[in-house]
């Protein structure tokens, strides 16, 4: 079974074609880093105007890779929550488009679920249920993923995702946009004991995770210094803030895990994708004989390949939307 995937809730405007679920016929990512790069983030206008101008080239080339017209396929999935409302109704208007015309079922997809998704695409062993730690720049959960398409949120973040605050601190560290890469670089070459940062915790929420004040740590250490004209090492202030920010996620997945009985762990998102976080999550599993499934680097961030592998799994349960399917910014994957 063939899934075009679409996806479009920030500032990659992505199609794919995925077998079954697993199998990674074609995926293409449009990206405008380099032009949100110019103020600092993304700006929604500007990415919703981008991708209106890009998404049906993006979705023709997907076929096209694919070697497929819309005829070879059965459904079309689509990212409808959560994520920016302006950029995540390009997609869903051009992919009911597509639907009607074509004749084709159309799956709406979560996005924090095709995260979890990206696992299937680079582990055909993985099945569930497992935790999951989805860790981007709009997210930081824990999740217990039950089967395909049922989830339970057990931990999340009460202010800034880990994501969020990688590009707060890399911002205020003098590095571009997005700032979690730099950070990643310059962590590599530091000493990440340099320094004194907090650990933030949630009284009362064991698995719950709050990084704002880490962040205004960060914040304050740098503008101190510089008021006080004392001099800052930069690598070793990214390292520092990483180590810290690995500590706190995996410490508290691995908490879960233990609580609730779980062997089996992956983790998913843009954050996935950051070397220390992997390196911390292979080291606590492996010391308690844990398995650790982490997705393809290529699939860490935004884009369609995991739209399509989790619409394979949503359609095949009976998942299926009409024209009346919008967009919606903000909805718990528990919601869904």
């Amino acid at each position: 079974m063939y899934i075009l995937g679409i996806e479009s809730s920030c500032d990659e405007t992505a199609a794919a074609v995925v077998k079954d679920g697993r199998e990674v016929i074609s995926n293409v990512v449009a990206t405008q880093i380099a032009e949100h790069r110019l103020y600092g983030g993304v700006v929604p206008e500007i990415a919703s105007r981008r991708h209106c101008e890009n998404i049906y080239a993006v979705v023709s080339a997907a076929l096209e890779d694919a070697k497929m017209t819309i005829d070879d396929i059965d459904a079309i999935g689509v990212t409808y929550a959560p994520g920016l409302i302006g950029a995540l109704l390009v997609g869903v208007s051009f992919a009911k488009g597509l639907a009607l015309t074509s004749k084709k079922p159309l799956v709406p997809v979560h996005h924090i679920a095709g995260h979890i998704a990206s696992n299937y695409i680079s582990h055909s062993e993985l099945e569930p249920p497992y935790l999951c730690l989805v860790a981007s720049g709009g997210h930081s959960h824990i999740i217990e993923v039950t089967d395909y398409t049922h989830y339970k949120v057990i931990g999340r973040t009460r202010d800034d995702a880990a994501g969020e605050c990688f590009d707060k601190a890399a911002r205020t560290l003098g590095f571009e946009y997005p700032g979690g890469k730099f950070i990643d670089e310059a962590a590599k070459r530091g000493n990440a004991y340099a320094y004194d940062l907090p650990h933030p915790r949630v009284a009362g929420s064991e698995y719950d995770f709050s990084f704002s004040g880490l962040k205004t740590a960060v914040i304050n250490l740098i503008h101190n210094a510089s008021q006080k004209g004392t001099k800052i090492e930069r690598d070793d202030v990214a390292a520092t803030f990483q180590r810290v920010v690995c500590e706190v996620l995996v410490k508290n997945v691995i908490k879960a895990a233990e609580n609730g009985g779980y062997d089996t762990i992956a983790a998913a998102g843009g954050v996935s994708a950051n070397s220390g976080l992997r390196e911390a999550m292979e080291s606590a599993c492996r010391e308690r004989g844990y398995r650790l499934f982490l997705p393809e680097l290529k699939y860490c961030g935004d884009n369609a390949a995991m739209i399509a592998s989790q619409g394979y799994y949503d359609f095949i349960s009976g998942k299926r939307a009409d024209m009346s399917l919008n967009g919606i910014a903000t909805l718990s994957l528990e919601d869904i």
